[in-house]
This record gives C-alpha cells, sequence and structure tokens, in this order.
C-alpha cells in the first residue's frame, strides 16, 4: 500500500512534526518520508481532503458487534468498517456474544473473522464459562489464542472469592482481569440513576452504592492478591476518588469512563429515550464533573465509546423493558470535543494501548503507517444517515457536534469514507 497525503496538520504531541502542516509519504505501509511538500513521481494515490489532519491511530478499549449469534444486531466484519470509518485503528471485542467467548476456539474464531482488516481486532475471553460468575474460564488458553484480557461484559463478578482466584491465577502469565463495578444486590432492577429525577419519572433507580461498593471490594482483593486489574466504565465520583487512592498506593489498577457518561446527566431521560438507557447509568452533573476531572488528572486512563448495537425490537419498547446499550463509534470525536479541546480529545483517543499490549506508532519517518484522518473544525448535526453500524441506536442522535473523522490507514490498508 503506497500513498501521499498532501497538506495534513499533524496532531501528535510524541512527533516531531506535532501541529506543523506536512506531506506524508507512505509505502508498503512505512512512512518514509515526512516534509513541507513532497513530489509524487511514482504517481501514488494522492488522498487530499479538507482541513486534514493525522494523529496516531484511534483506540476504543470497548466495543460489542454481536456475531457469533447476534449478527442482526453487527456483524464484525461490518462493525470494523464502521470502526474504521469512525478514525479507531484498533479496538477491543467484548464476549458480548452467544455463545460468549469463553474458550481458545471462541477466540481464534473472531481473530479468523477479522483478518486482513485495516483495524486491528483484540478479542477480551470471558472471565468465567458462559460469563456466569461460576466458574473461571479458559484464562491460560484464551491467552496463548490471543485474548488480551478477561471480562464478564456488564456482569459483575457476584463471588468475591472467584474474582480473588481469577487475579492470582491471571498473574502467572501476566493476564488482565476486568471486573464490571456494579453489586446487583444493592442496584436491583433499578433501570436508571436513583436520585431525584428517577423518583420525578416513577422508574426504579440503580444508586451510585450500587457501583462504590464493587470498586471498593475490588480494589481490597486486587491490594491482597497483587494482581493486574481493570475496572471498565466507571460512572460516579466515589468511583473516581476510590480510585485515584488505589493509585496513590501504586497498586496496579486502571479503569475507563464511557463517552456518554460525560456528556449526559440523568436529566435526558425525561423523554423516557431508550437510547439513553445505557449501563452503568447516567448520572448527576457531580458525578460528570468528577469524571472529566478524573480524565484530567489521569486518574481514569481512557475513554471508551463502549459501542454496544442493539436491533430495534430491544430498543424501541417501554423503558423498563428496553435492553442497555448506545452505539458510539460514529460520534467519538465530536462528542469529545464537546468537552474537550482538540489536542485533548485526539489524547483520549490514542491512550490506553499499552495496557493491553497494543503498540503506538508515532508519526515519524520509518514508523508503520498506523494513522487516522480527521477534520477537527467538521460541524453538523449527527443523524441516522452519519450511521454506518447495522443498529441504529445512538445516544447522540440530532446532537450537534463537531469534529469527524474521514478513515484511516492502518495495516497496509486505507479505509476512508
Amino acid at each position: 500500500m503506497n500513498a501521499l497525503l498532501k497538506s495534513a496538520t499533524v496532531v501528535d504531541s510524541k512527533s516531531d512534526f506535532h501541529n506543523q502542516n506536512v506531506d506524508i509519504l507512505i509505502e508498503n505501509g512505512i512512512i518514509t518520508k515526512i516534509s513541507k511538500r513532497i513530489s509524487n513521481p511514482k504517481n501514488y494515490r494522492e488522498i487530499k481532503l479538507d482541513n486534514l489532519h493525522v494523529s496516531q491511530g484511534w483506540f476504543d478499549s470497548s466495543v460489542s458487534f454481536g456475531e457469533p449469534g447476534f449478527e442482526e444486531r453487527e456483524t464484525i466484519a461490518n462493525g470494523l468498517d464502521t470502526a474504521a470509518k469512525s478514525g479507531f485503528t484498533s479496538v477491543l471485542l467484548n464476549a458480548n456474544t452467544n455463545p460468549v467467548l469463553d474458550s481458545n476456539a471462541d477466540i481464534a474464531f473472531v481473530l479468523a473473522k477479522a483478518n486482513n482488516h485495516a483495524v486491528n481486532l483484540k478479542p477480551i475471553g470471558a472471565l468465567t464459562k458462559d460469563s456466569a460468575s461460576q466458574d473461571l474460564a479458559e484464562l491460560f488458553d484464551m491467552h496463548s489464542a490471543g485474548a488480551v484480557a478477561f471480562y464478564d461484559y456488564k456482569k459483575p463478578v457476584s463471588n468475591p472469592n472467584l474474582l480473588k482466584i481469577a487475579l492470582l491465577y491471571a498473574s502467572n502469565f501476566d493476564g488482565l482481569v476486568m471486573s464490571f463495578p456494579q453489586e446487583s444486590k444493592i442496584s436491583g432492577l433499578g433501570v436508571m440513576n436513583e436520585h431525584i429525577n428517577s423518583t420525578k419519572l416513577g422508574l426504579k433507580g440503580n444508586p451510585s452504592l450500587a457501583e462504590e461498593l464493587q470498586v471498593a471490594r475490588d480494589i481490597f482483593l486486587l491490594e491482597y492478591t497483587e494482581g493486574k486489574l481493570h475496572i471498565p466504565t466507571i460512572s460516579t465520583a466515589k468511583s473516581v476518588e476510590l480510585i485515584r487512592e488505589a493509585k496513590a498506593k501504586k497498586l496496579d489498577v486502571t479503569c475507563s469512563v464511557a463517552l456518554h457518561n460525560i456528556c449526559f446527566t440523568d436529566e435526558k431521560l425525561t423523554d423516557f429515550d431508550t437510547n439513553f438507557k445505557v449501563l452503568p447509568p447516567l448520572r448527576t452533573q457531580t458525578d460528570v464533573d468528577a469524571l472529566i476531572e478524573g480524565l484530567k488528572d489521569g486518574t481514569i486512563d481512557m475513554v471508551t465509546t463502549d459501542h454496544n448495537p442493539i436491533d430495534i425490537e430491544h430498543k424501541k419498547v417501554e423503558f423498563d423493558l428496553a435492553a442497555y446499550g448506545t452505539i458510539g463509534l460514529e460520534t467519538a470525536l465530536g462528542a469529545l470535543q464537546s468537552v474537550f479541546s482538540t489536542k485533548k480529545a485526539i489524547s483520549i483517543l490514542t491512550k490506553g494501548k499499552s495496557r493491553f499490549g497494543i503498540e503506538d506508532n508515532v508519526i515519524a519517518e520509518g514508523q508503520k503507517a498506523n494513522l487516522t484522518l480527521f477534520n477537527p473544525d467538521a460541524t453538523y448535526t449527527f443523524s441516522k444517515k452519519d450511521i454506518h453500524s447495522t443498529s441504529k441506536n445512538s445516544c447522540f442522535l440530532d446532537t450537534k457536534l463537531k469534529g469527524k473523522a474521514y478513515g484511516i490507514i492502518a495495516n497496509k490498508k486505507i479505509k476512508i469514507q
């Protein structure tokens, strides 16, 4: 794959060309030259796009595509195409499938499906068999097959001894355990944040306490086992505080926050729009402010779109019965830029790879071309025509956004909208 990017502004604080407008020559998937102006005697494909900006490839630590079992929601092929058009060069695939990914054969299956694509797919294996929180899954076998972490997607590990054993066992091969932060006996049948708005709307509440108890428990277990833990999609101010304290103790813990949890509050539920029914639920402005501060000071390690396609039969129903989840890949840059500057947004979109063993590729001569192409100033109202996913359950529908991806150059391939 050969290409010449023309008049591209580099956004990469680790690059010598940061903030410079340059041409970038790519030959056989390698950046061979970066200069103010580069001629094209070999007649390579020239890429000229309006207000073109280039960064290191974006990364998402939590996506669901459905296949196998829920292909009507999203196949791996279409999911990866959606990720590419949305600017992502690497994604972690959840075991949110039927059957769940809990064996080396399951991991091999999804890797084979993703083979030879521009987007680098890394599977997360289930932590327990069938994600039933009863018995540990084949962790080492899945690790050997290519799983980068172990997680029962959106299902808490109810048995603390099971999580203790998982942390101890995985440490033998430097495995990363993930634990969903929710105490189910406290959350009960809650479908939104337990606060003033849940009372006003007459919906059962899921209190912050349910998350914070689980985070505190898991941190105690981590300290005891000296293991390696990632806590996905925290949503409360107290959770940020607990993880900040754990990091101060030098515990090997990281965490993420879902993009919608820093963009919206539970005020959005007044119309009972099921696209805003997510897990963990949208919280209060106090929580949102704490999450944003946690991103600024490094307590929260990464942001995920938590992309979770849900078919219309499971979304267009009454709120109590609707499935949890929203898609988010297509709106990542625009949503982040509603909260942060372009520089900070790109920094967030490129963070977290090393935690899962994915290499960074600085924009420099001699480096692999692993690039995201985007226009940070494109303004538009997000609508269904902007959705590449099979499912259309986006909580950002009809939202005014600034910033849009053109596509990616990665794995010796060009994927541009």
